[in-house]
């Protein structure tokens, strides 16, 4: 309940309080209505010590209070009994949470109810009714076009629903006056498929124009005001899976463009999209590594490989997406091809290996630069978003007439690791296997100093280091100190470490986008935002945390994400998740699912444009489904659908290894070019 969230605390060892953070939020439903009576009947553990004290003053009588400040001879008792009920109060709202959660994720899953990510009842019943047919105002107020403009329809407001007393009333009456007419539903048809309309009072029963007399239009059961449903409605349907037409880009493999800036096989790129062509697709994507064309000498750019490679593509007339990728590649898995970041960045990283994320242990990840140094002048006197800013200022002025004819389509920017806005906490090169939790990576000086003086700022200097009991790369939830049910990283120092540890994330792709918008204006720009589903039907969604995204169970750490992202107009491209990779003991905390709705839902209640690329290379006609059911959602009220969407494949496609069933075909359904 609302008022129970409102009074539970968290306490710490040896039973001291951490100190009370004024900018906390205690209502973690800000939106809910609050419309309970003040004065309420005490239950549990209130009940029982309100009982206690009108003893204890009809013994000591009016007037007189106890030695101990009315507390009585149990007052330590007392104490601990309140601590216990509160730790009880916050373990049944969990509960509840849980279930809440489970409920609504099934309503989205099953009923495609465009629900909220943190959606409440107001939210459920006001789905369910425009389910129904009806129009529900963003204050409340429900009503039904009527279809028949000579006809008034009386409407039931959604916050008056029928009352129980109504219901069992209506129950027996459909009982006792059921007759040979039966209504029939047919087995065929889903809930969300049913439509409803109004009956008014002057079309009653009574009045001959209803003549049957069914359990639902048995006069002891319609009241005015009432609905029926018509289960044979003649409403045209709007699928809009087979109707919106989504743009499919395919990723040309990495490894075309070698180290040294030259393209590799230019006939065997043109086979490449000779048959992408053949196939329909409207585009192609291609990384611009960092790695290799600034890769010997800083600010000394190799483009020559890509302009051959952005004429051949130009020839076959297809769209180009282009990716500024400032992280390495096969560093993670072993492969044929290996792309790190510049030499002359390395050579800086031993003298300074700061300059590169660091794990409590010391380990240095490679990955991509520390965003702590975006404006710290380490690199040969440029800081780090002035080298991102000069790559993509060099790029945009060495393929202007690309711009200029609109050949390229939209830049993709690498925030992080795997060109994704994320931290490298999920690193193979250390030993991380899926579903391991990774690790927190800001225990290089640069990123140690600033959660100092942050920590300072607030009051609390002994918070200016990071957790100690976050476990390992491969550990779970449970076997954490922090991570664990009611562990540390809800407390008031876990709230303030992940707040900070999300803010480096956000600050980063300000401070990089910013200077995209200058680089790249009036052009697309998309971020990639990563899939981490692992973990989520935990808590503390210790996956999400040490990648950046402070998104336990009891707080949306997705929306204040696409507030910033909605600032500079980019268009958000989201890494859909497939089914597991091998069976695990642990995967039943996995929910790529929930996750999925809840990042698309967020995204697109900020108003973001969407796209998508498939997380893994293999899908069965089953998962190629799933994915065009996630692109094109199925009558979506507000028509929402993704933009575009990449298709990775393992190996080119000239090859005839796809482990699509049939690329064609999935193709077609993107273009609603063939019905399902």
């Amino acid at each position: 309940m609302h008022t129970l969230n409102t009074t539970t605390t968290t306490t710490t060892t040896g039973g001291s309080q951490d100190p009370i953070d004024p900018n906390l939020d205690p209502d973690p439903f800000p939106h809910r209505i609050h419309n309970q009576p003040q004065s309420r009947r005490p239950r549990g553990f209130a009940a029982a010590a309100a009982a206690s004290t009108e003893s204890e003053n009809g013994n000591i009588g009016s007037g007189e209070a106890s030695s101990d400040g009315g507390r009585g001879g149990g007052g330590g008792k007392g104490k601990r009994e309140r601590e216990k009920e509160k730790e009880r109060t916050k373990l049944r709202e969990r509960h509840r949470r849980a279930i809440t959660s489970r409920m609504l994720a099934g309503l989205r899953q099953y009923g495609n109810f465009p629900l909220p990510a943190r959606a409440d009842m107001n939210d459920v019943i006001a789905a369910l009714a425009r389910e129904a047919g009806w129009s529900v105002d963003a204050d409340g107020t429900t009503y039904r076009q009527s279809h028949q403009p000579n006809h008034v329809f009386p409407t039931r407001s959604i916050e008056s629903p029928l009352s129980s007393s109504s219901l069992k009333n209506c129950t027996k009456a459909a009982l006792e006056c059921q007759q040979n007419s039966v209504l029939r539903i047919d087995e065929n048809l889903s809930p969300v498929s049913l439509d409803s309309v109004v009956i008014a009072e002057s079309d009653h029963p009574g009045n001959g124009r209803y003549t049957g007399a069914t359990p639902i239009t048995s006069i002891g059961c319609l009241e005015a005001n009432q609905l029926i449903q018509d289960v044979h409605s003649t409403e045209p349907r709007n699928d809009f899976t087979e109707s919106f037409y989504v743009p499919v880009y395919t990723m040309l493999p990495v490894g075309i463009i070698d180290n040294f800036g030259q393209l590799v096989n230019p006939e065997g790129v043109k086979q490449e999209l000779s048959y992408m062509k053949s196939l329909n697709v409207d585009g192609v994507v291609i990384d611009c590594w960092w790695g290799i064309v600034e890769g010997w000498n800083p600010q000394k750019y190799v483009w020559s490989g890509y302009r051959e490679l952005f004429n051949l593509i130009r020839g076959f007339k297809l769209k180009l997406q282009v990716v500024m990728a400032f992280h390495e590649y096969g560093g993670n898995a072993p492969g044929n091809v290996m792309i790190s970041l510049p030499q002359w960045v390395l050579e800086i990283g031993k003298d300074n290996p700061d300059i590169f994320f660091t794990d409590r242990e010391g380990r240095r990840s490679f990955e991509c630069l520390n965003w702590s140094i975006d404006k710290e002048r380490v690199l040969h006197g440029r800081t780090g978003i002035e080298v991102y800013f000069d790559f993509m200022r060099s790029f945009r002025s060495e393929f202007d007439d690309l711009f200029v004819e609109g050949q390229i389509a939209a830049i993709e920017i690498g925030l992080g690791a795997s060109g994704e806005l994320k931290y490298p906490s999920f690193p193979e090169r250390m030993g991380w296997i899926y579903p391991g939790i990774g690790e927190f990576q800001c225990y290089d000086k640069y990123s140690q100093t600033n959660l100092l003086k942050e920590a300072k700022s607030r009051g609390f200097a002994f918070w200016g280091k990071g957790p100690e009991n976050a476990g390992q790369y491969n550990s779970q939830p449970h076997e954490t100190g922090f991570f664990q049910e009611r562990g540390e990283y809800d407390s008031y120092y876990g709230r303030f470490f992940l707040n900070w540890y999300s803010q480096l994330l956000i600050g980063h792709a300000e401070n990089v986008l910013s200077l995209a918008n200058l680089a790249f204006e009036e052009t697309k720009i998309i971020v990639k935002i990563p899939a981490i589903y692992w973990s989520y039907k935990t808590a503390s969604h210790a996956a999400e945390l040490t990648a950046g995204y402070y998104n336990p169970s009891n707080r949306d750490g997705y929306s204040l994400i696409f507030e910033t992202l909605k600032k500079y107009s980019v268009t958000v491209k989201f890494v859909c998740p497939g089914p597991h990779m091998s069976p695990n003991q642990h995967e039943e905390a996995a929910d790529p699912e929930g996750l999925s709705w809840q990042v698309i839902n967020a995204a697109w209640d900020k108003e973001l444009i969407i796209g998508g690329e498939n997380a893994i290379t293999c899908f069965d006609r089953e998962g190629c489904m799933r994915l065009i059911e996630m692109a094109k959602p199925r009558n979506h009220p507000d028509s929402y659908h993704f933009s575009f969407f990449s298709y990775r494949q393992p190996s080119p496609l000239v090859q005839g290894s796809t482990c699509f069933a049939d690329l064609d075909y999935f193709i077609k359904r993107m273009h609603g070019d063939i019905q399902r």
